[in-house]
């Protein structure tokens, strides 16, 4: 009799059966491991979704409307005037904003007239459509410093911005909004 005609038993299709179960489980478990690793990877340095809590960016951005945000952007490039941006809020820990970049450093900011101005000239917003800009606690004009932003939220009557908190640290930054994906009726970029 050879090897070939040696019958199997029970045990040994079982234990072969046991085997490649807990060779298919374990690869199951690296692949989820894998997963999240990759998925908090991008989440962290990469893309990250955010949920609009207030009313502050209204018309640009209704309440629970969903963003995906830019999380690298800003190691390759200053803030710019008009980008929408979520940062670290300089007032409630653990607690995100979004908000406007109205002016960036070296420029001057100044509320006359129910009316943003920058460097001496009226802002362009037609985000912000007929809404009266009034002014807050911060001194007006305001420079902006090096390294740092002037934040508002399109919804001037309706926005805890840096009319209250001042300018920000470029540092506070998280990134820059550029797509709102939810709800799909208002699917478009930023």
């Amino acid at each position: 009799m050879s090897d070939l005609d040696i019958p199997t038993t029970d045990t040994d299709e079982r234990a072969d059966k046991e085997e490649g179960f807990l060779r298919w489980f374990g690869e199951l478990v690296v692949l989820v491991a894998l997963a999240f690793i990759l998925a908090m990877g991008i989440k962290t340095f990469v893309v990250q979704p955010f949920i609009i809590p207030s009313g502050s960016m209204i018309p640009t951005l209704e309440i629970n409307d969903r963003v995906l945000v830019n999380k690298f952007i800003f190691r390759f490039r200053q803030p710019a005037r008009g980008d929408v941006v979520v940062f670290i809020s300089p007032d409630s820990a653990g607690v995100d904003y979004i908000k406007r970049v109205v002016a960036v450093a070296g420029d001057t900011v100044d509320i006359r007239d129910g009316k943003v101005y920058v460097n001496g000239r009226p802002l362009v917003e037609l985000y912000v459509g007929d809404k009266v800009t009034t002014p807050g606690t911060v001194a007006m004009p305001l420079k902006v410093p090096a390294g740092r932003v002037f934040l508002m939220g399109d919804n001037r009557p309706d926005s805890h911005d840096g009319r209250y908190f001042g300018v920000q640290p470029d540092s506070k930054l998280l990134g820059k909004a550029f797509v709102r994906y939810w709800p799909l009726s208002r699917l478009g970029t930023l």
